[in-house]
């Protein structure tokens, strides 16, 4: 019997792959836990159909994120931050700071967790992190750290 999986089960395959399994094992335990759905005409349609959006939601994703990348390339971002003089800073600059500079300067909401610090910053003066923005796509982005 052919069915569609509306959930991930282990040994047989991913949410939404359409498999073929024996009768009694779908009716006994694959329905009852709706863990399947029987391959009919209007489910197989309806799986195509969600498999089409899901690429189309994944392209835009992919084409919003290339931008986005080309836009920090090109960026300069300011962070200010307390400092003891002489170029020192009093603790370090976090992904965190970086991220609430961008979403206040450039009104661009980027998630703490995808910016990468290579060396901590300590110290006045221009760095370069990077940002992953999904897909495979990195970002250099330019901060300039100014004491307050």
């Amino acid at each position: 019997m052919k069915v569609i999986l509306t959930q991930d089960v282990r040994g047989q395959g991913k949410r939404g792959e359409m498999i073929n399994v024996s009768d009694g094992y779908a009716r006994n335990f694959l329905f009852p836990r709706k863990l399947a759905q029987e391959a009919t005409a209007d489910n197989v349609n309806t799986m195509r159909m969600n498999d089409k959006a899901k690429k189309e939601k994944e392209q835009k994703a992919r084409e919003e994120a290339a931008a986005l990348s080309a836009r920090l390339r090109e960026m300069t971002l300011t962070v200010y931050a307390k400092g003891g003089g002489a170029g020192r800073l009093f603790g370090s600059i976090t992904s965190q700071e970086i991220s609430e500079a961008l979403k206040v300067q450039e009104n661009i909401d980027l998630d703490k967790r995808k910016i990468v610090i290579e060396d901590s910053i300590k110290t006045v003066g221009l760095y370069t992190v990077k940002a992953k923005l999904g897909f495979g796509i990195d970002a250099p982005l330019k901060v300039d750290v100014k004491e307050k």
